[in-house]
């Protein structure tokens, strides 16, 4: 780096109440990365400043020179976490791109019901979970057309990188205007009402197990799936990172198994083909 260009990643690229540097972003966006495969753009400068000089402020570091020092040493991890939680998005909602549960109860589900009532094992996997919206609708989709599900092999495996939002998934608690997507016939056989707030029953959590999971580390499951959901998740990581999620799919995935991914984002891979809007199948397996 010249001497011109060093002096330049030390001036402040945000005004604010604390130094930013496009040194700072950087380590910043380096760090992301390595801890989730998320890929920080130049331009989200404004959007990382914002929600990390909120963790300056509650922990009472004066920089980001200093809490990049934070983050990046031995001891950092807690606060590499919540740094992980402050940048990462989870929009979420119940019943989110309907297409895919329209998709599930008529051509995914029937099949994988009757092979569960065979004594078969079925397999679903939410894999950023977020605060739960999903795996609950995956799960009351599920319900709707086969109501004793948890007497059977049936379960549903729902992870995420965030174990804030994990918390706040296994509660299953949602304000009325959350649950406004569930149809009201779900709603009132499956979520009890408790002043404003809705709890989702004990019948639809027992489908379910939460648990923190990242995408890029380790997972420690061993069976295959025969539904994943991964949503507006792989939009955010480099074209390399999105190869291998791919990838590692395609070898948990049951032969007949369907992948459903975010409204803009696509399989790239010809051991995948099209199954409808964002959904997939293996390259082979029955339409």
């Amino acid at each position: 780096m010249s001497a011109t260009a060093a002096i330049r990643s030390e001036e402040p690229i945000v005004q604010g109440d604390f130094p930013f540097t496009q040194r700072d972003f950087r380590r910043i966006a380096s760090i992301l990365r390595e801890e989730s495969g998320i890929h920080l753009a130049e331009a989200k400068v404004a959007l990382v400043y914002s929600r990390l000089a909120k963790r300056l402020r509650k922990t009472g570091i004066a920089s980001f020179a200093e809490y990049c020092d934070i983050i990046e040493s031995r001891d950092g991890a807690e606060e590499r976490m919540a740094m992980l939680a402050a940048l990462t998005t989870n929009v979420t909602r119940f019943f989110r791109e309907p297409h895919h549960f329209d998709h599930l109860r008529e051509r995914t589900l029937p099949p994988l019901i009757a092979a569960a009532r065979t004594g078969k094992r079925v397999r679903l996997w939410s894999s950023a979970c977020s605060t739960g919206e999903e795996p609950y609708s995956i799960a009351l989709t599920l319900l709707s057309m086969m109501p004793d599900a948890a007497q059977y092999d049936v379960r549903l495996l729902a992870t995420d990188i965030d174990p804030n939002v994990v918390t706040t998934a296994k509660a299953g608690v949602y304000s009325s205007s959350a649950i406004e997507p569930i149809p009201a016939a779900m709603r009132d056989r499956w979520l009890s009402r408790s002043g404003d707030k809705w709890r989702v029953n004990d019948e639809v959590r027992a489908l379910i197990a939460f648990n923190t999971l990242n995408l890029i580390g380790d997972w420690p499951m061993r069976g295959r799936f025969d539904i994943i959901f991964c949503r507006n998740v792989v939009i955010y990581f480099e074209s390399e990172t999105q190869d291998l999620i791919w990838t590692r799919f395609r070898n948990i995935l049951s032969p007949e198994g369907r992948v459903y991914i975010g409204h803009s984002e696509r399989i790239d891979d010809n051991a995948f083909v099209s199954d409808g809007l964002t959904i997939y199948r293996l390259n082979g397996a029955r339409a």
